[in-house]
């Protein structure tokens, strides 16, 4: 596992799948420009480097976990579903019916430990103090040429809720208004914004701070639909297979990753609002200018070579399909604590997380698929979800080609689609209100009699084992042979 961005993006390198960017490129646009070329790359483009942004002596880093092969090096597996299966065991130890199943389960619950993180004295990211320094030294990017401004666009946003105490990272986009003071922009539903609303109601200033290229497996972590409450440096922990080292602020009560080579301390007023907006946004459109929270900026404290970590979000596919790619795997055995009976599930990249939502189940009894799409609406951040297809647990929830025909051959309109209301996304501008609008659920599983599907349910074309055996031999020779001859 990598502590520290400069190793990650050194291994990258030396793996060829990092472009080192060495003429001078502007954070006005262009940077932003040559990184969404870079994503529209088969496979998701490789990782950035501009060594020379204009007018700035700060490396920046972009579309860094664009690709599945870097995601996985990022959180230390070989393939995401491998994170699945530890998190599965985590979740369900085996009983211990003696003392040598107890003895076996010791190192379990050792790694439970070894999640806490840890305050240190002395850590890089305060190599460097500077109550006086200002945002306009870092190289943030426009990102598209309707944004409202620059903006900070992967930062790590830590806050405590006033009454318990409780840390969230969160990763909100903040626009910078000047040198000193940047827009918050905290949508309704997220746990920032709760602090926010708490420290509001008992009249405080809350403190923030906002940690900048941190150790690759921060960043995911705080990207992250953890449930409400818990500790995003636990998941880290379990990640990194070691306790996070954490080091406290020198002007606010929060501590922040040691491995940062950023991090900007301040503060947001409360009952202060400022316009914030447009922005390109993951959705591939601007997002709405809205008045937001502020925040204010008290000191400065960095590395002294630092490296700025940034991404561009617009129309998909975009570096945060991947990590929304790691979020769908790790999640999915919470998931199934909770609803079993799902076997898969996927969120394409043109559904941009929230507006499709495929799930494949072992489907048991009448109106199965009903009962899942109901679950998901109440679950987490899946209540988002606008459209959720249901499917048979033999449909390749991944093969989007294979959902399209099966729910092309299983779903009647009037039968099998229902619709709900609820909330929504705080993005979704087509929704009838602002963050509640509609909802769809589409039950393209095989029916059942009794769910009132009289007729006998066609079997689909599938070849014999033994002819699709031979088809594959002779294939193999066939498209070998019309290989060499072009």
């Amino acid at each position: 596992m990598y502590s520290d961005l400069t190793d990650f993006l050194a291994d990258l390198d030396k793996r060829r799948l990092l472009t080192r960017v060495t003429e001078p490129v502007s954070p006005d646009l262009e940077i932003a420009a040559v990184t969404d070329r870079a994503c529209k790359t088969a496979g998701g483009g490789p990782a950035l480097l501009f060594e020379k942004p204009t007018g700035f002596d700060i490396p920046v880093a972009s579309n860094v976990f664009g690709s599945l092969e870097r995601m996985c090096l990022a959180l230390g597996v070989k393939a995401l579903d491998d994170l699945a299966v530890e998190i599965d065991q985590l979740m369900t130890p085996p009983k211990a019916s003696g003392l040598m199943d107890a003895l076996k389960m010791l190192p379990l619950v050792s790694r439970l430990s070894d999640l806490m993180p840890k305050t240190v004295k002395d850590a890089p990211c305060q190599e460097l103090v500077r109550r006086d320094g200002t945002l306009d030294e870092l190289p943030i990017l426009k990102c598209w040429p309707d944004d409202g401004g620059r903006y900070i666009t992967l930062p790590l946003v830590f806050t405590k809720d006033p009454e318990t105490g409780t840390r969230n990272i969160g990763t909100y986009r903040m626009q910078i208004f000047d040198g000193r003071t940047t827009g918050m922009h905290w949508q309704q539903h997220k746990g920032g914004a709760q602090h926010h609303r708490v420290a509001e109601r008992l009249g405080r200033r809350l403190e923030v701070a906002v940690a900048l290229s941190p150790e690759p497996v921060l960043t995911y972590c705080a990207t992250a639909p953890m449930p409400e409450g818990l500790d995003e440096l636990l998941l880290g922990g379990f990640l990194a297979r070691r306790r996070i080292e954490m080091v406290k602020c020198v002007t606010i009560d929060l501590d922040v990753p040691a491995s940062s080579h950023v991090v900007l301390e301040g503060y947001v007023e409360p009952g202060e609002r400022r316009r914030e907006g447009p922005f390109g946004d993951h959705t591939g459109f601007y997002s709405q200018p809205d008045d937001y929270p502020v925040f204010h900026l008290t000191c400065i404290t960095q590395r002294k070579r630092p490296t700025y970590l940034t991404t561009i979000v617009g129309i998909p596919p975009m570096e945060d399909f991947y990590l929304g790619m790691a979020s769908e795997r790790i999640f999915l055995p919470m998931i199934r604590k909770t609803v079993p009976e799902i076997v898969d599930m996927h969120f394409p990249a043109a559904g941009i997380f929230h507006n499709l939502v495929i799930i494949s189940i072992d489907k048991r009894y009448p109106g199965h698929a009903r009962k899942i799409m109901s679950a998901c609406w109440g679950l987490g951040q899946l209540m988002f979800s606008k459209t959720i297809i249901v499917v048979d647990k033999d449909v390749d929830v991944h093969d989007v080609s294979e959902v399209a025909w099966i729910v092309g051959t299983h779903m009647d309109p009037e039968r099998d689609v229902q619709m709900t209301k609820g909330p929504v996304d705080d993005l979704d501008d087509a929704a009838q209100l602002h963050a509640y609008g509609g909802k769809m659920g589409i039950d393209a599983t095989r029916k059942w009699a009794s769910e009132g599907y009289t007729r006998s349910w066609p079997a689909r074309l599938k070849t014999t084992e033994d002819a699709g055996r031979r088809a594959l031999e002779i294939w193999d020779r066939v498209s070998h042979a019309v290989f060499r001859s072009s």
